[in-house]
């Protein structure tokens, strides 16, 4: 891993496979770190003649922390959002996907087949709208078009999304925590065993547990609103991938997103909730590199 000055800010990244080779980004989703793309699916995409570059967003894991932004008061920016009304925000997606093309740039990467999950996905929309010469293709991954008109996560979901932990000073605590999140939003036909599921959560809080960031990307997403008509622009070739069972954006996000960007690909998986288990990473890494190779042909 390594830091690097992009779009102003400090990114920190890791790059896989030959530097010379196509280059797939990963961008990851609300308040995850750049590892929870997991190892051994960015091998498989490696592995199949790509570059791949993984990366902390701002404010998440080692990459540049806004702390003097303030913490968003969260029940106002969700009211607001609800109302329909504008909302102040730090900075908004459209920031993080400059912060994605400047991240090629440093690297010397002209286009990428750009990839994002969740949050990451809305990001690689964007980027894919608003830089076309950069984004070789597009695959949108458990993500939403941002349309208000759409299913949302249940308000159990919503609450224990936006809760700290009983001891915010206990590592034990925390993870115990994104435990509870799991239950609720993982994959109930791919189960992670619980012993590995600890280990990785472990591995990320101790890494870069950051709430304060996660509040002001929380506050991002919401400020940003419908990516409808900005969807409506890609013209690369685009893959929409999303599990019938996601609890937290339901697949209808993206079906919605297919529909609206143009001649878009979708592919919906039984029993897969929101989140990238082992079963399922050469399914995902095989979509993905099929999908870049028809692109570069």
């Amino acid at each position: 891993m390594a830091a690097v000055t992009a779009n102003g800010i400090t990114i920190e990244y890791e790059s896989f496979g030959d530097a010379g080779a196509p280059a797939i980004l990963l961008i990851m989703g609300l308040g995850m770190q750049l590892i929870a793309w997991p190892d051994a699916f960015c091998g498989r995409l490696a592995a199949a003649g790509f570059r791949v570059v993984r990366f902390d967003n701002r404010d998440a894991g080692l990459s540049q922390k806004f702390a003097e932004a303030g913490v968003p008061h969260v029940g106002r920016v969700v009211l607001r959002s609800w109302m329909g009304l504008p909302i102040r925000a730090p900075y908004r997606l459209d920031d993080m996907a400059l912060d994605a093309v400047g991240l090629l740039d440093t690297l010397g990467i002209p286009a990428a087949h750009v990839v994002g999950a969740s949050m990451g996905g809305m990001i690689a929309q964007i980027v894919a709208a608003r830089h076309p010469g950069r984004t070789r293709s597009l695959t949108s991954i458990m993500s939403t078009s941002g349309a208000r008109h759409l299913p949302q996560a249940s308000l159990q979901i919503r609450r224990e999304m936006l809760a700290g932990p009983d001891d915010p000073t206990s590592i034990e605590s925390i993870i115990e925590r994104y435990e509870r999140i799991y239950a609720l939003i993982g994959s109930p036909g791919y189960p992670t065993p619980a012993a590995d599921l600890r280990a990785r959560l472990r591995r990320s809080v101790e890494r870069g547990y950051y709430p304060a960031g996660f509040l002001r990307q929380f506050t991002a997403i919401l400020a940003s609103g419908d990516r409808s008509p900005l969807l409506r622009r890609i013209a690369c070739p685009t893959l929409v991938i999303h599990g019938k069972a996601d609890a937290l954006v339901p697949c209808e996000g993206g079906v919605d997103t297919a529909r609206k960007i143009r001649d878009a690909k979708l592919v919906l998986l039984d029993g897969w909730g929101h989140d990238l288990p082992a079963q399922l990473h050469d399914k995902l890494a095989g979509l993905i590199v099929a999908h870049a190779r028809e692109a570069a042909a």
